[in-house]
């Protein structure tokens, strides 16, 4: 029986501070699930390996740190097209702060079309069916009815494209390279199977299927690749909202509006 923590101690397994001999507010050595994080691992370890080991509790081994390291750089910028980019482009263009800027993607980057949340449901997806060519039919084909909550129905499959019927070029490209890393079942199977999959959903594979396939094989839980798909994608909305709070909102392609009613025009 686990003892419950003393009033005011954070209680958690993944830190551990070792306090200064005559300061017990400032840190000596700071561990992390065991590992002494600047006494080892700094200098040494890269960033992929400590995200790995703050979620899962372990060290990565090569294979796998090497195809987080490929996911990450896949995922760094969606493009100034995607709506989590282009949220934290509008707030770079208005002069908001760099944090509103990150909110913003973040917010937008969260829901159900290709943000995070499709990447949560496509994990689950992929470990209901698994490998099986009959469960991925049935899946696709009736899409399970979710509980009410804040997140609205989807409205395609989870991990396919929310309007193309076939899969784009850096899709298919990501895909290849990431199955190519080592032996990762979930991303081998999903390389030869995704043809019959896209005929099977009407859509083509998206960047969240990839990613969602590839978080599997590396061993995150559905809530996890949620959390991760939200950090990693936040390079390219820095990037670009600083990008845009540089040239200035003159430059900026404000969309015109169609207003039905005009207090404005002349009667």
């Amino acid at each position: 029986m686990t003892a419950a923590a003393p009033r005011g101690q954070v209680r958690t397994r993944i830190w551990q501070e070792v306090a200064e001999p005559d300061n017990a507010f400032a840190t000596q050595r700071a561990l992390c699930h065991g590992y002494d994080v600047y006494g080892d691992m700094l200098g040494q370890a890269r960033w992929v390996d400590m995200l790995y080991l703050l979620l899962r509790g372990e060290a990565p081994g090569a294979p796998a740190a090497q195809l987080l390291e490929a996911l990450a750089v896949a995922l760094a910028n969606p493009g100034p097209r995607d709506a989590a980019v282009h949220a934290a482009m509008c707030a770079g263009v208005g002069g908001s702060t760099s944090a509103s800027a990150l909110i913003a993607a973040l917010s937008v980057g969260a829901g159900r079309s290709g943000g995070a949340r499709e990447v949560w449901a496509a994990m689950q997806l992929f470990q209901a069916c698994g490998r099986s060519p009959a469960a991925w039919e049935r899946a696709l084909a009736a899409p399970a009815e979710e509980r009410a909550g804040i997140w609205p129905q989807a409205e395609h499959p989870p991990g396919f494209d929310a309007h193309a019927t076939g899969s784009c070029g850096i899709v298919r490209r990501t895909l290849a390279v990431l199955a190519s890393l080592g032996d990762w079942p979930v991303l081998a199977w999903l390389q030869h199977s995704r043809e019959p999959l896209e005929q099977a959903a009407g859509r083509g594979l998206s960047m969240a299927g990839v990613a969602a396939a590839a978080l599997v094989d590396l061993g995150f839980t559905p809530e996890q690749g949620e959390m991760l798909h939200l950090l990693l994608r936040l390079p390219g909305a820095a990037a670009h909202a600083l990008e845009q709070g540089a040239l200035g909102h003159k430059a900026f392609p404000f969309f015109a509006l169609d207003l039905q009613d005009d207090p404005g025009a002349p009667s």
